[in-house]
């Protein structure tokens, strides 16, 4: 049988909309108490006015007629959209605390469960930002050094340009690679040579788990949890992820061989000496175990890599446009 099949889907939507209709729980929530907005649809919700390749205009145009706050359902997920300058700096400013939290979003608790920064929440959030924010200030966040760091890695990244003798190449690899040594350097101790492979597949694993975190197949399955066995999407990440936290635990384990409490080399040194110092003091150890440093040197290291190089690219994109302004 295929699974993929028009009827086949249909079919497991009503079996999903039949389990769901005897959970009370879940029929609890009526919305009453949510800001106006667009009546929703069964199943669907607010889904069929939604434009899918501008969303944000869709919202644009909703906060005219409804708004700077207005609720907005995808799928079974109710949510509440902030539009405008003063509205989103009121909620992440002024309220910051009351809207610190992140949702709780089934793909990433799959391969995340709670741990980490970007997907984290409360206490474990609390910490390990704390931490973090601490230890990049220690390996040169901010300073001078990093910056010494980042000229000496743009020589780099020249010697690269100036190897294609003015001949068109893709700097999507390149750009992602020189962006990446900048985090793998804290995080690692070392950089890379843009050919190694294990570099290259480091790469490749961050740039396919990002596209394929935004694309239908994921945001079906975060709306519908229960169709998760139909969604590719969902078992790319999931394979991705782990390669990437299997690799991440090889290097620390590499990592506490050598570990010296007084040459910490990295990041990682800075965890795994911190994790030892709250053993020594028979803490509970809440924070700083092993599924933690995993999953914040992966949020890290993606976060380290794939915004800078977007930007740079872009940098370069306007400067070929405008030659005049270069």
């Amino acid at each position: 049988m295929d699974w993929m099949d028009p009827i086949s889907v249909l079919f497991l939507l009503a079996l999903t909309l039949a389990f769901l209709w005897k959970r009370s729980d879940f029929w609890k929530s009526t919305g009453k108490n949510l800001p106006p907005g667009p009546r929703p649809l069964p199943l669907i919700g607010n889904l069929h006015l939604l434009d899918l390749k501008r969303p944000h205009g869709t919202m644009l145009k909703l906060s005219k007629q409804y708004g700077p706050v207005f609720s907005f359902q995808m799928g079974f997920q109710k949510m509440v959209v902030l539009t405008g300058y003063k509205t989103v700096k009121e909620a992440l400013v002024n309220q910051a605390d009351a809207f610190a939290d992140r949702p709780r979003i089934p793909v990433f608790e799959d391969f995340d469960e709670g741990h980490g920064i970007v997907f984290s929440n409360g206490e474990n959030w609390k910490a390990m930002r704390r931490f973090a924010i601490s230890t990049l200030r220690d390996y040169g966040m901010g300073k001078k050094t990093i910056e010494d760091r980042i000229v000496e890695e743009c020589s780099f990244l020249i010697q690269k340009f100036e190897s294609f003798e003015g001949k068109p190449f893709e700097t999507t690899t390149i750009m992602n690679a020189a962006a990446a040594n900048i985090i793998v350097f804290i995080l690692l101790g070392k950089r890379y040579e843009y050919e190694d492979p294990t570099f290259i597949r480091l790469l490749n694993l961050v740039n396919e788990e990002i596209r394929v975190l935004g694309s239908p197949s994921v945001m079906l399955y975060n709306m519908f949890p229960a169709l998760g066995f139909l969604s590719g999407g969902r078992k790319t990440v999931l394979k991705n992820s782990k390669e990437m936290r299997d690799f991440i635990q090889a290097t620390f384990l590499e990592h506490l061989k050598e570990l010296d409490v007084n040459d910490q080399r990295s990041f990682i040194d800075a965890f795994l000496i911190q994790q030892q110092e709250e053993k020594n003091k028979n803490q509970s150890n809440a924070f700083f175990h092993n599924e933690n440093l995993i999953a914040v040197v992966g949020d890290l290291f993606a976060a380290g890599m794939d915004s800078i190089s977007t930007t740079l690219r872009w940098g370069l994109l306007l400067m070929m446009k405008y030659p005049e302004i270069q």
